[in-house]
């Protein structure tokens, strides 16, 4: 049955919009006067969400769908399902409380495809952008387990865990962000507005500045009248660094450069070492195939060097080995996470030595964080002071020389 977008006015006066199926137009036109909304307009669902996707609406993306949102659905629909609440109709009831329209629209199409025969799993394989392979994968192995809402469940927490490191990563590096920025806009306040000002003074100080006062000079004369290529400058610095790193060899390069800087490469092995063990763990308890939950666990590391070292464990293992013995063998992986990996293997406690290993593993990275937090802030004010006090020296000083001139 078609789905449509259809905006109304109720018989209070108001503009109702939603998300509904009908056999056509005209029978949309009927349910909805049944129920006092005289219809005003109507789209194909698929061609509304088309338009939203070209339309600039500041206020959709404000409420685009997040990954939470996904979340917070998937544990409404386990809890219908475990109810034993039909699928198409705890899908009905979940589109009814979703105030995301893209949300709505999927789900609602989701519902047909599932109500004309097709699985769950396939019906959400056409909605890449919403559902990725590790969703689809997992309810496929769910339908096929009959373990549907137990699946529905890790899903949900797996997604909310994510979120959670995300978050607290985000908002750890916020301040220190907001600091960098506030003081790169003093300084460029000081060096455009401040200095120029300043500049008419030294003129008539007939005088020889000192060398640091004439650098300072010239950086503030350089950026009044060539900021426009200082910008320029860095925005085809971007353009060229965005297109060398979408290229294979780049891609690899910089990702090889991460995993190697001094604090923050530690920090992101460790990132990527916990979404491998928790995505692992999920995809096989949830009844995934070991070596499809390899292959899907792959693609979440956000890493070319360790998608490498987990596909290497995939052919070794489809050649007899074991998991834990090519991950050793890289050297990307800590050896306390291969030993508990090759501990699990062996006394059939793969998943739950994972979840161990993911636990562990986002505790650390909350504490590195906290303390690099913790770091980043003074070493910022001093980074800042000091270059406020230095431009302020250095205008200071051929002044304090003129007073004591005319002394």
């Amino acid at each position: 049955m078609p789905v449509f977008d259809y905006e109304g006015i109720s018989k209070a006066g108001k503009t109702v919009k939603g998300v509904r199926d009908a056999d056509s137009p005209r029978a949309l036109r009927t349910a909805l006067s049944r129920d006092g909304i005289l219809l005003t307009k109507v789209t194909p669902a698929a061609q509304a969400a088309e338009q939203r996707r070209r339309e600039v609406d500041f206020r959709r993306i404000m409420r685009r769908v997040s990954p939470l949102d996904i979340a917070i659905a998937t544990r409404q629909l386990a809890t219908l399902t475990r109810a034993s609440i039909p699928l198409v109709e705890a899908l009905s009831a979940l589109i009814d409380q979703t105030d995301q329209p893209d949300l709505k629209t999927t789900l609602t199409t989701v519902r047909e495809r599932v109500n004309e025969g097709a699985s769950f799993a396939d019906a959400l394989r056409e909605h890449p952008r919403f559902f990725s392979d590790l969703f689809v994968n997992m309810v496929h192995a769910g339908e096929q387990a009959g373990t549907l809402e137990q699946v529905l469940e890790r899903l949900a927490d797996f997604t909310e865990q994510q979120v959670r490191l995300r978050n607290k990563i985000l908002a750890a590096m916020a301040y220190p962000a907001f600091m960098m920025l506030v003081g790169s806009f003093m300084v460029w306040i000081m060096l455009v507005v401040v200095v120029p000002k300043v500049m008419h003074i030294f003129e008539s100080f007939d005088q020889v500045l000192p060398w640091y006062t004439r650098l300072l000079i010239a950086v503030s004369t350089f950026l009044q009248g060539y900021w426009w290529l200082l910008l320029a400058l860095v925005v085809v610095g971007i353009w060229v660094f965005t297109a060398w790193k979408r290229r294979p060899k780049g891609r690899a390069s910089w990702d090889s450069f991460k995993l190697k800087l001094p604090i923050f490469g530690r920090l992101a092995r460790m990132i990527a070492v916990s979404r491998f063990a928790r995505t692992l763990s999920t995809l096989l308890g949830s009844g995934v195939p070991i070596m499809k939950a390899l292959d899907i666990t792959k693609h979440v590391l956000g890493n070319v060097e360790l998608m490498g070292v987990v596909e290497e464990a995939r052919i070794s293992i489809q050649e007899g080995e074991s998991i834990a013995e090519p991950l050793q063998r890289s050297g990307k992986f800590d050896p306390i996470v291969t030993h508990m990996i090759a501990i699990g293997e062996k006394g059939g406690q793969l998943e739950e030595m994972l979840t161990t290993v993911a636990d562990s593993y986002d505790a650390q990275v909350d504490a590195k964080v906290s303390t690099l937090t913790a770091l980043l802030e003074p070493i910022m004010i001093i980074a800042m002071g000091g270059t406020s006090g230095a431009i302020i020296m250095a205008i200071l000083s051929p002044l304090m020389r003129m007073n004591q001139f005319i002394q």
